[in-house]
């Protein structure tokens, strides 16, 4: 249990000083009560501590509708994730002016190798009835070869798999935010939110996250036969592939340890894409999908063909 370590008008502050930090359902209820409250919520940790995945997807720069992950080094405090000194004004940690130069301790070197996180991040819109949890469990299935294990909206995830519960409890609120843990030879865990719309239907986006070591390489060469099979059985809106420098456990620490780069783009039906960005059809003839490389992962080139890829697509 944690508790309110600073209050101000401006700021919660909550300590931890533990090697890792999850989301915890005391930060959620926190999380609550400062968007209810205009207040950004501010998590101080030393340096040794890492972020889980569902905990390091909510946090922010700036703390607003997220966390903010304040860095305590030495005398000093930066933000974890972009390594931007930090100080105390009294009402919250905000940045030193005129600072030019990263905080030394975001590029120490990282406390284990650095391998690769698979991330891939879909878009479905459900009917107003039916269960919800296919598209997610398949793509598990695909990516590990087994089903989830556990799902809540905070950790440690409290509920086993079940369909049937997973889906009254998404039903049973206009949003939900769940983690989803994956079982298989590498850590995978997935953040899942739900938005209910118009005649009741349900909009899902979904980011499944799998860790690869250094000497462990994410098999992309399959990605067409994986969303190929995906639109087979659980057709989707969207699909975003990307790869990130990191730890193969899917947690974070406050260093730099490489930039995100995308790897492939998809979209339902037949598309055509711009003469840069060349697409090939996948899946079955009755639901197909685009498949649009866009790069090895590791290029940020790749960044400016997923730009223009989606400027043609929106008819810019």
């Amino acid at each position: 249990m944690s508790i309110v370590d600073v209050l101000t008008d401006r700021s919660m502050v909550v300590l931890q000083d533990r090697p890792v930090v999850p989301l915890s359902g005391w930060l959620v209820r926190a999380l609550h009560d400062c968007a209810g409250s205009g207040r950004a919520l501010q998590l101080v940790t030393p340096l040794e501590s890492r972020l889980t995945l569902p905990l390091r997807s909510l946090a922010a720069a700036d703390g607003t509708d997220g966390v903010q992950w304040v860095v305590r080094h030495g005398d000093g405090y930066y933000e974890g994730l972009s390594g931007r000194p930090l100080r105390w004004t009294g009402s919250a940690f905000a940045p030193v002016p005129d600072a030019r130069d990263y905080a030394p301790g975001f590029t120490t070197r990282p406390s284990a190798p650095i391998g690769s996180q698979l991330t891939l991040t879909y878009r479905v819109r459900h009917n107003a009835d039916g269960y919800l949890h296919g598209p997610l469990e398949r793509l598990m299935q695909l990516l590990t070869g087994k089903y989830p294990v556990g799902w809540g909206p905070s950790e440690p995830m409290e509920h086993p798999w079940q369909p049937d519960r997973f889906t009254e409890y998404v039903r049973g609120r206009e949003r939900a935010r769940l983690m989803i843990g994956g079982d298989g030879p590498r850590p995978a865990q997935a953040v899942a939110e739900f938005a209910t719309v118009q005649g009741g239907a349900v909009a899902e986006n979904t980011t499944v996250s799998l860790g690869y070591g250094p000497d462990d390489p994410p098999p992309l060469q399959h990605l067409p036969q994986l969303v190929g099979g995906l639109a087979a059985d659980q057709p989707v809106v969207s699909l975003f592939v990307q790869l990130t420098p990191g730890r193969a456990d899917l947690t974070t620490e406050p260093r730099w340890s490489g930039a995100a780069a995308p790897v492939a783009m998809a979209v339902v039906g037949t598309v055509t894409g711009p003469p840069a960005v060349p697409g090939r059809q996948v899946g079955p003839a009755n639901a197909p999908m685009t498949l649009f490389p866009l790069g090895d992962g590791r290029s940020p080139e790749g960044w400016q063909r997923h730009r223009a890829l989606v400027q043609h697509l929106q008819g810019g």
